[in-house]
């Protein structure tokens, strides 16, 4: 019988440490700030050289917006000219939603997928500021789409770039189309 009383005392042992344990891990509970409510501090990202950059060097009229209310945040801004004259500048919208501004040279259904996260062509379109823009939905994001955004020509006679800009998000329409309303091209 000298074996049973070692193994109670193991077992009460353990269960001494398991409320140790607890105890201690509902003091550090109690004392380490936890607001779930609390919205992310979003940094706002000053875009003006990038976008000077990528209005000297891309093949199209490169897309940012204006007059939109300071509520809107630029939140990440990219060009690159070696991937397709690739312009992206994201926004953190007034309501907590993603809307970003997307342009390219590259194959319009290959980066429409890419910059829609997978959205789907419907047959809706919207005029805005005198251009026709198509509606895609579905995927993660829904989106605008303006296809041919016109280039600048080339010296040499041959035809201008064309690119196609993408405005997409988890916003809603409204907030696409007030991003799109927004856009001046050059």
């Amino acid at each position: 019988m000298a074996g049973t009383n070692g193994k109670q005392k193991t077992a009460r042992d353990m269960i001494l440490s398991l409320a140790v344990i607890v105890l201690v891990g509902g003091v550090m509970w109690l004392f380490i700030p936890h607001d779930d409510d609390a919205e992310p501090d979003i940094k706002r990202v000053d875009y003006r050289v990038e976008l000077l950059t990528a209005r000297r060097a891309a093949s199209y009229p490169v897309a940012a917006p204006e007059g939109l209310p300071e509520a809107w945040k630029p939140t990440s801004v990219r060009f690159r000219g070696d991937d397709f004259d690739r312009w992206h500048l994201g926004y953190h919208a007034p309501d907590g939603e993603y809307v970003a501004v997307e342009q390219s040279t590259e194959k319009p259904s290959r980066f429409i997928d890419e910059a829609s996260q997978g959205a789907r062509e419907t047959e809706v379109t919207q005029e805005i500021g005198g251009r026709t823009w198509v509606r895609y939905t579905g995927g993660r994001y829904d989106a605008l789409v303006l296809k041919d955004t016109g280039g600048t020509g080339e010296a040499d006679g041959e035809s201008a770039a064309r690119a196609t800009t993408v405005v997409a998000g988890t916003g809603s329409f409204g907030q696409l189309t007030k991003m799109a309303a927004a856009l001046k091209m050059e």
